[in-house]
């Protein structure tokens, strides 16, 4: 699962500033324009709040659109009924769900995330880690994208990110009981995401290109609340590292 992220609109933008054009920088600013303090600096952001992000889809590789997380059809009635459960795409099946078969084949996109956060479970408790790509100050992960059209005819670009079976790393930390097995975003790196812009991509290629990121390549540790009455909320610090006596007693801080 990936329901909760770290990220930054402008971090997210620097895609679209590799060439350096100055009239590629005043449209950049102009994005960046509609947006509040709040949202462009998305410390700690939840799906299920369905916030704005910029997204680079299959259509427009190089050029940000604003989209809203949580994926919605074209074919859906009712957005409120369906964004909630879009939220991710599990990539294994892509293809044969409904909601993500057309977006699958024709309309990928990636996302631009700092990192992303999950819990551990032990002893009865739950504690949230958070995780990131060594090294990286930002990275991109698959994704999902669709436009449906409200009842004022205004149309909603949406998207989900595509998730694969967890690494190692978070195998020892994604171990929700309720679930099967951990999962992680699909994380690509600079090749796998012109790869998978590519409009021209069959099934079987899209599918070769969902494989888990190497352990070796992710760090993480357990940091404050994210969820519930006593969450951080969306501050710089909701990152920062916390230390719980219940996992010191046990491997969770040594095993990166």
């Amino acid at each position: 699962m990936c329901y909760d992220i770290k990220t930054s609109l402008e971090k997210q933008l620097r895609r679209a500033l590799l060439d350096g054009h100055k009239d590629r920088v005043s449209e950049i600013n102009k994005k960046l324009s509609i947006f509040s303090k709040s949202e462009i600096n998305l410390y700690h952001a939840s799906g299920f709040d369905h916030p704005n992000m910029f997204i680079y889809t299959s259509a427009s590789p190089k050029e940000p659109v604003v989209a809203t997380w949580g994926l919605v059809p074209n074919w859906s009635s009712d957005r409120e009924a369906i964004w909630n459960k879009t939220l991710n795409a599990r990539g294994e099946t892509i293809f044969e769900k409904p909601a993500f078969k057309e977006s699958a084949l024709s309309k990928r996109c990636i996302i631009f995330l700092e990192g992303f956060y999950e819990h551990h479970h032990k002893s009865g408790s739950s504690f949230p880690y958070f995780i990131k790509v060594k090294e990286k100050e930002i990275f991109a992960v698959a994704g999902l994208w669709s436009e449906w059209l409200d009842n004022d005819g205004e149309i909603l670009r949406t998207f989900s990110i595509v998730t694969t079976i967890g690494n190692a790393v978070m195998a020892k930390i994604h171990n929700n009981p309720k679930l099967t097995e951990p999962r992680m975003p699909l994380i690509l790196d600079e090749v796998k995401q012109e790869e998978w812009l590519k409009n021209d991509l069959s099934m079987v290629d899209v599918i070769a290109l969902i494989q888990p990121l190497s352990s070796e390549e992710l760090i993480a540790h357990p940091v404050g609340p994210i969820k519930g009455k006593n969450a951080i909320g969306n501050k710089p610090n909701v990152t920062e590292e916390v230390k719980y006596a219940l996992l010191e007693s046990g491997e969770q801080l040594q095993m990166f």
